[in-house]
């Protein structure tokens, strides 16, 4: 009796099924090697200790304490940071041939990015949760509404997505692991503390001020600490009197520009 081998069209699970397997292989790695970790839950709790005991001393912030201004720069630049996890992980894909496996598996045209993204989205979780505890422990507190919190930690999320666009282009045009971290750490380190992250906007020397006052680091750290009830920067710029909306304008923006640049860059490459 003959049988029929379905053609690979026939045999892929769907972009939803495909999506998750590829997130959940990510996952499962960050499961059997916990030192990947290290830069989402060691290094984030590290710089809320260092900040707040080492130079809050120093630091003065009008309308309340430092530990609670630091909170909302610490989410943004973790947030930032997340960059690297996706880019790195996409890039040793591409070196050690797992996207030539994955080319020859019937698996949905789309669904290696989306799942490097979905996997990278939710490994960006547990940073903002661990740091909402440490937060808690060295006196930041949220007085808003449960409302205007909740809004806060969306769109923390929301940022963490388009962060991932980010990630996922330089892992798509940079070819190794060491490139991304060279790339990556050197654009990405200066953007967040070139904002309010750490200082008021206001204090920096007059031409910081300006890139600090349309950074998108600033613009979501100013976010968050409007949505949590913690003191803000004193500037009369645009973006930082308007946070918010410049927070989702530029979410809408870089997923906008950076998507479609990721996904053809890595057909390009996958193609070659």
């Amino acid at each position: 009796m003959s049988v029929r081998i379905p053609v690979p069209a026939e045999r892929r699970g769907g972009l939803a099924r495909d999506t998750w397997v590829i997130a959940r292989r990510g996952l499962l790695h960050i499961r059997r090697q916990p030192e990947a970790l290290a830069d989402v839950t060691l290094q984030p709790v590290m710089f809320v200790l260092l900040f707040a005991y080492v130079f809050g001393g120093a630091i003065q912030v009008e309308g309340g304490d430092y530990q609670e201004f630091l909170m909302g720069g610490i989410f943004a630049q973790t947030i930032v940071f997340g960059a690297f996890g996706v880019a790195i992980g996409l890039a040793y894909d591409r070196s050690n041939g797992a996207i030539d496996r994955f080319r020859s598996l019937p698996l949905s045209q789309g669904s290696v990015l989306g799942g490097h993204a979905v996997a990278s989205l939710l490994r960006g979780l547990l940073p903002i949760v661990l740091m909402s505890l440490c937060g808690l422990i060295v006196g930041w507190r949220i007085t808003t509404s449960v409302y205007e919190a909740a809004g806060g930690y969306l769109l923390m999320i929301a940022f963490s997505f388009a962060i991932v666009w980010v990630g996922v282009l330089l892992g798509s045009l940079l070819p190794t692991p060491e490139a991304v971290q060279g790339v990556a750490f050197t654009v990405l380190f200066p953007i967040t503390f070139i904002a309010s992250t750490f200082v008021p906007a206001d204090t920096l020397p007059e031409p910081l001020q300006t890139v600090a006052n349309w950074n998108p680091v600033s613009a979501v750290s100013e976010a968050l600490r409007v949505l949590f009830g913690n003191p803000t920067s004193e500037s009369d710029a645009w973006p930082m009197e308007h946070p918010i909306v410049y927070s989702v304008i530029w979410i809408i923006a870089i997923v906008a520009i950076c998507a479609p640049l990721a996904i053809r860059a890595y057909r390009r490459t996958i193609a070659r």
